[in-house]
């Protein structure tokens, strides 16, 4: 028997706003575990945010974060014990811990940003901003698998359950195994993966798109 796929559609006009925890600006939380959790207890956390003046990150304690650019001209980060790095939306997203001082200069004018967080004895994660056009048939192996729709429409099946996400929509799986997602225009994506920290002697692969 088929085994079904835990679900849930995250419509984009039922995400939460909130203040940044530095006061400096404003978070859409996009998704949250476990749920209603706050940004002090959460497990993992996923969010945007509009970067509007130069500044420092907020710091986060035992947190492991990646940054991905959604809109604009994109921003350098300074991210302690590392080199400069100028990120935008045709880079690839950028992972680092979340409890180092981080600071940001803009480009050329606000950014909005896709900003994901786990608790790093607990959790890892893994982030990929993907195309889609046509179907394109996906395997993985995440606890957490979470699909953000940036542009256009993208459809989704896996194990006895569908959807259609549009601009900015979410979809959390659970344990999905394998998905297909299809999108009949030119549409972008990303693959948000969730897993325990501490990997099996086997290392579990994440996310291979079979094509």
């Amino acid at each position: 028997m088929a085994r079904l796929t835990m679900m849930r559609i995250l419509r984009s006009s039922e995400y939460r706003h909130m203040p940044w925890k530095n006061g400096g600006g404003e978070t859409v939380e996009i998704a949250v575990s476990p749920d209603r959790a706050t940004i002090a207890d959460f497990d993992w956390r996923i969010s945007m945010a509009t970067v509007a003046t130069n500044g420092a990150f907020s710091i986060f304690p035992g947190i492991d974060r990646t940054l991905s650019i959604l809109e604009g001209s994109g921003m350098t980060l300074a991210i302690e014990g590392r080199q400069p790095k100028l990120l935008t939306t045709s880079d690839t997203p950028l992972t680092f811990p979340a409890d180092v001082p981080t600071s940001a200069t803009l480009v050329d004018g606000p950014v909005t940003d896709l900003n994901v967080m786990t608790r790093r004895q607990a959790l890892k994660h893994r982030v990929r901003r993907i195309h889609v056009e046509g179907s394109q048939p996906v395997t993985t192996s995440a606890r957490d698998l979470v699909l953000f729709c940036h542009r256009g429409s993208v459809a989704l099946v896996t194990e006895g359950v569908s959807a259609t996400l549009h601009g900015l929509d979410a979809a959390v799986l659970v344990q999905p195994g394998t998905l297909t997602l299809s999108a009949d225009i030119a549409s972008e994506a990303f693959l948000i993966e969730i897993g325990p920290a501490l990997a099996p002697r086997r290392q579990p692969s994440f996310v291979r798109p079979e094509i």
